[in-house]
């Protein structure tokens, strides 16, 4: 084979650039829609690894750590060996090319269809119905889990879409369990994995190197979100990142100055005890000034402390690194959902849009996405001509001009409580009252979404109707004659109406 290695190396050079000139072809060609524009990605991402793979290969061929190629040239440049000839080596390297080509003939004759074939080709991407083929995020069971570390009190899966890309907000004391590390992990192992799905042309392993740059940068200093009291570098924890310089301090007694909160929190981050008096919460953090951790007393460390071991030896940069490793965690997952900060809004919004609709509509809605979804998959369907961009019918042509001026739909109407969406028609405008999004925003301003407020589109003009509404329902009335309060000589409490009558029969 090793006589052949020069003729493979010119195959795969052959290879990578009609890979190269096939992502130019592909990525030149405007795809029709969101599946189109997902498939074309993959597809391009699918030729890339293969350059990958074959330039992998001729990297190792050009390194030529066992001088095979070394030996090949030296004998095209007609060095034979010892009882040969020029031409016995010319006749024995041209009849090893033609049987190489004979052996992998069906290749390259086949080599023309199978490239042009993986620009026809369609990826399956697997996708669960809640992501809507990539549209929205999947984060149900991962809800789930949050809820059962009971950081807060139960929320909904709304306000959790809102809260989960901002981890760095939950609290310390609470990240350092291995239930929180186990969910970080299975948070990032998603987002990753929904990135890698709807993202393939995105370099991962880059943008994380750069978040993991930045992040050891501000780890040093102690300026990582949510971490910003426990920096630790190369394992150790260092005084200055517990906000507490001991080199500041040459006694006990200039150290109880600092209180005895913060001494505290300080011996908590070491693991030691923190209960006693301000000078015995002195005395034992100074003497970490001048005794390293892992050399202290098992007496000092608090019972159940993870910064002390049954034989003794103190852990602190084992629980170092910990933190460390779940702060790199949430700096990418943060990275990751700054990137996918419009899937998650959308997220948001569908989840919304299907508390207000009923199951029927919801049913409605997802036969109307599957026929979309079949329609616009058709490459070859040909462009309408629609200068006027009218309305499509229910053949999937522009309808009539003389029927679009009967219904108004060329009238632009705004609702500001449905965050200034824009409904073009009458009939749209007064349907609109009755949908998800106007009953989502009076529900927001905390007013039922009767028919007293249909027409009503001003959040002003709705907030003053209802308060006209209750004032004349009694319920925010000032009543001056029952509930205004007088008191006389005697400490008696009357309301107006009775004590202006008992004032003037004389007997207050």
């Amino acid at each position: 084979m090793s006589s052949t290695l020069l003729e493979q190396t010119r195959a795969a050079h052959e290879e990578v650039e009609r890979l190269e000139r096939l992502v130019v072809r592909d990525l030149q060609t405007d795809p029709a829609s969101n599946r189109d524009r997902l498939h074309q990605s993959h597809r391009v991402r699918h030729l890339i690894d293969r350059i990958s793979a074959t330039t992998t290969k001729l990297v190792e061929i050009y390194e030529d750590r066992d001088s095979a190629r070394k030996d090949e040239i030296a004998v095209l440049g007609g060095q034979a060996g010892p009882g040969t000839t020029v031409f016995s080596v010319f006749y024995d390297r041209l009849k090893e090319i033609r049987d190489y080509h004979r052996r992998h003939q069906a290749w390259v004759v086949n080599d023309e269809d199978e490239f042009e074939q993986l620009l026809q080709e369609e990826p399956q991407v697997e996708f669960s119905g809640e992501e809507g083929s990539g549209r929205y995020l999947d984060l149900h069971e991962l809800y789930n889990h949050y809820i059962n570390l009971k950081f807060e009190d139960p929320i909904e899966y709304s306000a959790y879409l809102d809260g989960f890309p901002q981890v760095h907000k939950i609290p310390r004391k609470k990240k350092l369990t291995r239930k929180y590390k186990e969910y970080l992990g299975k948070l990032l192992e998603y987002v990753v994995y929904f990135f890698e799905r709807t993202e393939p042309l995105q370099d991962l392993d880059r943008t994380f190197s750069k978040v993991t740059a930045e992040f050891e940068e501000e780890w040093a200093n102690g300026k990582v979100l949510g971490w910003e009291r426990e920096g630790q570098e190369n394992g150790h924890v260092p005084a200055q990142n517990i906000m507490i310089d001991l080199d500041d301090y040459s006694t006990i007694e200039d150290l109880m100055s600092v209180g005895p909160e913060n001494l505290k929190e300080a011996l908590a981050v070491l693991g030691l005890k923190t209960g006693g008096t301000v000078q015995q919460r002195a005395e034992r953090l100074f003497l970490t000034k001048h005794t390293p951790l892992e050399k202290m007393d098992r007496k000092h460390f608090a019972k159940n402390s993870r910064g002390s071991e049954p034989n003794g030896n103190v852990a602190a940069p084992e629980q170092a690194e910990g933190s460390k490793e779940i702060a790199l965690m949430e700096a990418k997952i943060e990275k990751l959902c700054e990137m996918l900060q419009e899937t998650i809004l959308r997220t948001k919004e569908n989840v919304e849009k299907k508390q207000a609709l009923t199951f029927e509509e919801m049913e409605a809605e997802r036969e109307e996405e599957e026929v979309q979804a079949d329609t616009e998959s058709d490459d070859e369907e040909q462009q309408i001509y629609n200068p006027l961009k009218l309305p499509m019918g229910w053949d999937g042509k522009p309808i009539p001009y003389w029927l679009y001026k009967l219904h108004g739909l060329g009238q632009e109407f705004k609702c500001e409580i449905c965050g200034t969406h824009s409904y073009w028609g009458r009939r749209a405008y007064e349907r609109h009252f009755k949908e998800w999004r106007h009953q989502h925003g009076m529900r927001r301003l905390g007013i039922p979404n009767t028919k007293n407020f249909n027409e009503i589109t001003s959040i002003e003009e709705a907030k003053q109707l209802w308060e006209r509404i209750q004032e004349r329902q009694g319920v925010n009335k000032w009543r001056p004659d029952l509930e205004e309060e007088y008191e006389d000589r005697e400490g008696n409490i009357y309301n107006k109406k009775t004590f202006t009558d008992l004032q003037r029969q004389g007997l207050i």
